[in-house]
């Protein structure tokens, strides 16, 4: 059991729906160093731009069911104390590009030892001072993360000492983000083989727009009161990122 600590009582139980059955990709790169805020250098836009070609053909190959790139615009507040406490050597996730390919569980395999895969991977890793890779599968979800259309994705990384603690926590604390951000999709990645990720959760999920959460992050005293005191208090790091479809 995990510890809930102050408001708990205001909040409803997070609504779920069953997990996915795919297989999903994961790689995460940091190519600038300046905040995601300001413009991006040359070589990122050229490392965006071979993604985005790498996951149109990806998106045409057999079991592939989505591929998108993903570039970083804001590391928002969450980054609770136990990012600057933790003495796990776990590397802070500042990663400005992402990208995330769903497959079929059958066919991830070729998708991974395939040409397009390994190029796109080749391009990213040659160009990054830090590279996070990892096969996944879908553990928890509230409901499927739109990627057709333009909004603002999360990809919070988790660092904790029991993945089960950390889905409790996760649980526990998702409730808030329905009620006071109007969350209504979101899924929970469980890196496998985790003794080879830095992370042991990495979730998803999408907003309408930077209005529909930063506020409530900012402004809401409940978050910071039962959502990174809930995490602290469990011994669980989230280290979140905001992007936009690349």
């Amino acid at each position: 059991m995990s510890k809930v600590v102050n408001e708990h009582g205001s909040f409803p139980a997070v609504t779920l729906v069953p997990p996915s059955r795919s297989r999903y990709l994961h790689l995460a790169a940091q190519i600038d160093s300046r905040p995601p805020f300001l413009p991006s250098s040359a070589k990122k836009h050229g490392v965006l731009e071979r993604c985005r070609v790498a996951c149109e053909r990806l998106r045409t190959q057999p079991g592939v069911l989505d591929a998108r790139v993903f570039d970083a615009i804001v590391v928002p507040p969450g980054r609770g104390e136990l990012v600057r406490e933790s003495a796990r050597g776990v590397r802070d996730a500042r990663y400005d590009v992402v990208v995330l390919v769903e497959c079929d569980e059958r066919a991830v395999g070729a998708v991974r030892a395939g040409a397009t895969w390994c190029a796109l991977e080749r391009a990213v890793r040659q160009h990054a001072s830090a590279v996070h890779f990892m096969e996944a599968t879908n553990v928890r979800r509230i409901g499927a993360v739109d990627h057709e259309r333009p909004g603002v994705f999360l990809f919070d990384y988790f660092c904790a000492d029991s993945v089960e603690r950390n889905l409790q926590v996760w649980k526990d604390t998702a409730g808030w983000f329905q009620a006071e951000t109007g969350l209504d999709n979101s899924m929970v990645l469980l890196p496998l083989g985790r003794e080879k990720s830095e992370y042991s959760l990495v979730n998803h999920c999408r907003w309408d727009s930077l209005g529909a959460i930063l506020p409530s992050l900012f402004l809401k005293r409940s978050f910071r009161k039962y959502v990174l005191q809930s995490f602290h208090a469990n011994n669980v790091a989230a280290m979140p990122v905001l992007y936009r479809l690349a």
